[in-house]
């Protein structure tokens, strides 16, 4: 049996951390999903900037909108959505087989927005009209503004995915926006049924504390608070309050594990695979890491829900001058800038591809 229909089996969702045209149109995404188990696909502005950028793919869409008058961030929505339907209609058979539990997609609010919890609400709720399609995820990134835009979009029925998430506490303070939201949607008689997943960034913890520590703990923060995390995710799971609002008929918000490629070349290229399996939680992988996990990736292990080591290894780790508190809140913000810088970039290659086209057709 393959080993990524092992992870399938145990319990956890395989997601591509990618979508371009050119996966759609060719089929690879279709053979990922027939092939390699792959159940749903995360997207970033990162994606979509190489993605219209690289080739011809999208030249006639870029010419289309242009002539509608769609430019700048208008086009890009566009854009992305029209590649995100298609790919939400490839999952819809896996999304209704689930109860809708798998077979989601994800396009999320302005990276501008991540300090404006009205504009991320607005924004949220314009995505979910436009998108027109029930498996679509919204991503809003659980910084302190975002959590409460979080809490509303719930309660407004959006299906949100919380991004940029680095560590327990950031993780929690998301899980309770979730909760606050269905537990407000059952008070006014609504349904309780209202997706969410919650994205934990696992690699970046080793790419910012490798070079404070000795070799022998490099690569061992991020997994530590992965399992810290997924304790207390456990935990909530079994907690009375999660309890009332599951026998009410709400879903839980799942644990998905993000930033899962090996960034370090000295490092096995499937560590943050192999070490994340986990039933009940989803890992979305970009297609190098998939293709490495399905040639020689090996499921050795699953995560414990105690945590296994993970208090043992953060205190050694903190012993060795690592403060994880202030690294945490570091990487939420670097991974915001990052994704700004992402979105500007992305804006820019869409504004150069539109003279490019308009050049050539002049021609």
């Amino acid at each position: 049996m393959k080993t990524t229909r092992q992870l399938h089996d145990l319990g956890q969702s395989l997601w591509l951390d990618n979508i371009t045209r050119t996966l759609l149109d060719d089929g690879t995404l279709a053979r990922y999903i027939a092939e390699e188990s792959i159940t749903g696909l995360t997207s970033n502005p990162s994606i979509f900037d190489a993605a219209i950028g690289e080739g011809h793919a999208y030249d006639d869409a870029v010419r289309e909108g242009n002539r509608r008058g769609q430019k700048g961030e208008s086009l890009f929505m566009e854009l992305a959505l029209s590649d995100l339907r298609r790919a939400a209609d490839l999952f819809r058979p896996i999304f209704d087989a689930t109860g809708h539990v798998d077979g989601w997609v994800s396009m999320e609010v302005s990276p501008l927005l991540a300090a404006d919890t009205a504009g991320s609400i607005a924004a949220a709720r314009q995505i979910h009209q436009d998108a027109r399609r029930e498996n679509l995820f919204v991503k809003i990134p659980g910084t302190p503004e975002g959590v409460p835009a979080i809490e509303e979009s719930i309660f407004a029925g959006i299906p949100i995915n919380v991004t940029l998430l680095f560590s327990r506490e950031q993780y929690l303070a998301s899980a309770d926006a979730y909760l606050r939201g269905i537990e407000r949607r059952v008070a006014d008689g609504k349904s309780p049924r209202v997706a969410s997943v919650a994205s934990l960034f696992v690699s970046r913890w080793d790419v910012a504390a490798n070079k404070m520590l000795p070799a022998e703990l490099h690569n061992r923060l991020g997994i530590a608070v992965a399992q810290e995390t997924y304790r207390s995710y456990r935990e909530l799971l079994a907690s009375p309050r999660w309890k009332k609002l599951a026998a009410a008929g709400a879903q839980p918000q799942r644990l998905l594990w993000a930033s899962t490629g090996t960034k370090d070349p000295s490092a096995p290229d499937t560590l943050y695979v192999s070490a994340l399996a986990a039933p009940d939680t989803i890992n979305t992988m970009p297609e190098k890491t998939l293709r490495a996990f399905a040639d020689h990736g090996r499921l050795e292990a699953v995560m414990r829900e105690d945590g296994g080591d993970c208090d043992a290894m953060l205190e050694r780790i903190r012993f060795a001058g690592v403060d994880t508190d202030a690294l945490a809140a570091q990487l939420q913000k670097e991974g915001a800038d990052a994704f700004v810088k992402s979105w500007n970039e992305l804006l820019q290659r869409i504004a150069d591809k539109t003279r490019e086209l308009a050049k050539g057709h002049a021609a």
